[in-house]
């Protein structure tokens, strides 16, 4: 398949591009910690423009302790003071722990991954939980944080913690 069409989406973008000169700052102070499901747009759920955030994306919108680095970062040096951590209706990751999403993928293609930490997790509510609560008792991660469940067939942002 290649990439050229997404090389000729990227030119049309380009021709109007106006975004240059914007800082590396969020700056509306915001960081988003969300699922890498396409069905997501942070910016346009939360009325944000390019250059008002920091996106960090895993499967399932869990705090890994990549995401941890990137918050210690955007707290110190890129202007963030207000951390969201979004999970969402309908996440794959919810359909099962880390052996089932294992299983479902070597199922899908053969591929093993069992022992891989994926972060799967059938009760959402537990994992939002868990992840907030991690935040904010880490010393470094200065910020106010809240935790929220996106709706993906209404597109209702709901805050949980």
């Amino acid at each position: 398949m290649g990439f050229n069409d997404l090389l000729a989406g990227n030119a049309r973008y380009a021709s109007g591009f106006q975004w240059a000169g914007t800082p590396g700052v969020a700056a509306r102070g915001v960081a988003v910690i969300t699922c890498m499901d396409s069905r997501l747009d942070p910016l346009a759920m939360l009325d944000l423009t390019v250059g008002d955030a920091k996106i960090l994306r895993t499967p399932g919108g869990r705090v890994t302790p990549e995401v941890v680095t990137g918050l210690v970062v955007g707290v110190h040096l890129l202007g963030v003071d207000r951390i969201l951590v979004i999970a969402h209706t309908r996440c794959a990751m919810a359909s099962g722990d880390d052996a089932q999403i294992a299983d479902a993928i070597a199922a899908a293609d053969g591929t093993r991954v069992h022992g891989m930490a994926i972060g799967a997790s059938t009760d959402q509510a537990a994992a939002l939980d868990f992840d907030v609560s991690l935040l904010r008792a880490d010393p470094l991660v200065s910020a106010e944080i809240g935790g929220f469940m996106y709706d993906v067939d209404t597109g209702i942002l709901t805050q949980v913690h």
